[in-house]
């Protein structure tokens, strides 16, 4: 390990940076983390040491489970340590999720935890991996007055860095997969290296990093559509099996008034399923009471996911459900921002 240049440890966990093209059949197979050097040598030209972990078993983005997250955090907890820098590389199309689920497992970081990942594979010639991987190792190592710079989980993906937990990905065609619409994005990549040091979660240099591994993962998302009909939203809210809800609601935070609807929501409440409310929309955020089609999702106690976006609503409910001290004051803990996921 350097004494002088920062440590980095890149987390393979699978997805399409990952992947090489065989230039002869054109078939795709995941790459050898340990020669990276040898397949991007611009890497020599950074300003650190960079070691890397691999999965066992690359897991594809659409199989990544909250097993994984635990597996990722007790990587980073056995090299916390030792690195200056932690950097994931993952496929996006469930990025966001994962980052959310971190920011919450991880709280009290006093190093950068960033997720970048690419749409096209990193032996491709067109590939947006090197830039992402380049720029993202980069980001990971700033530095101010020899503490890391950085100190939380991001998201960095085709020239941005975001916060984790205040990202989705809006498209699979363009190398500009993710945004962040509620939230500044942290840094910039351009002929320079941009951070905007007072959007960045302002976590003491000397925090004590705490690990939150349970998560209750029997949790579900309905989102609601014009003409969704009563048996579909009674079998859900009756099941036993479900222990939390989020629900996509219309704009800022609107639903039908129909009675029926209010009942089968009030029933559920009243049985102790904790209810959140976000919106639909990519942006923007809940006020229930601000249209009366909104007022009596209030009144009969959904918990407002304000500005959330739905991945970050869903994370955090497994996290405060998967830990009693949080679960007992459910309302104020959720509501309540715990790593800048939230305004």
């Amino acid at each position: 390990m350097s004494k002088t240049k920062p440590n980095i440890l890149l987390i393979y966990t699978g997805g399409t940076i990952g992947m090489i093209k065989d230039a002869d059949t054109g078939a795709l197979k995941a790459f050898d983390f340990k020669n990276i050097i040898k397949r991007i040598p611009e890497l020599k030209l950074l300003d650190c040491q960079i070691e890397t972990v691999s999965f066992e078993k690359p897991i594809d983005s659409s199989n990544m489970s909250p097993k994984y997250w635990v597996d990722i955090v007790d990587i980073i907890e056995a090299h916390y340590d030792t690195f200056d820098g932690f950097v994931v590389l993952h496929g996006s199309d469930t990025m966001s999720y994962s980052a959310s689920a971190l920011s919450f497992m991880l709280q009290g970081l006093t190093k950068p935890v960033i997720f970048t990942g690419s749409q096209l594979p990193i032996g491709d010639l067109r590939t947006d991996a090197k830039e992402n991987l380049i720029t993202t190792i980069q980001m990971a190592s700033l530095q101010k007055e020899g503490k890391p710079l950085i100190r939380e989980v991001g998201l960095y993906f085709e020239y941005k860095l975001y916060r984790g937990n205040r990202t989705t990905k809006l498209n699979a065609e363009h190398f500009e997969a993710f945004e962040s619409m509620n939230y500044s994005h942290l840094a910039e990549s351009g002929v320079h290296l941009n951070v905007n040091e007072e959007t960045l979660l302002q976590t003491h240099a000397n925090s004590k990093l705490k690990i939150f591994r349970n998560l209750e993962t029997n949790v579900g998302i309905l989102k609601l559509f014009p003409g969704i009909s009563k048996p579909i939203i009674k079998t859900i809210l009756k099941s036993q099996l479900i222990k939390g809800l989020v629900l996509e609601t219309y704009g800022s935070g609107n639903a039908t008034t129909e009675k029926w609807f209010i009942d089968e929501l009030r029933k559920a409440v009243n049985r102790g399923l904790p209810i959140i409310n976000v919106t639909q929309c990519s942006g923007g955020a809940v006020n229930m009471g601000q249209y009366e089609t909104s007022s009596q999702l209030r009144k009969i106690g959904l918990v407002s996911g304000k500005d959330l976006t739905t991945e970050a609503a869903v994370t955090k409910l497994m996290h405060v459900l998967g830990n009693p001290n949080l679960y007992k004051n459910f309302k104020e803990s959720f509501e309540t921002p715990i790593c800048g996921e939230l305004s």
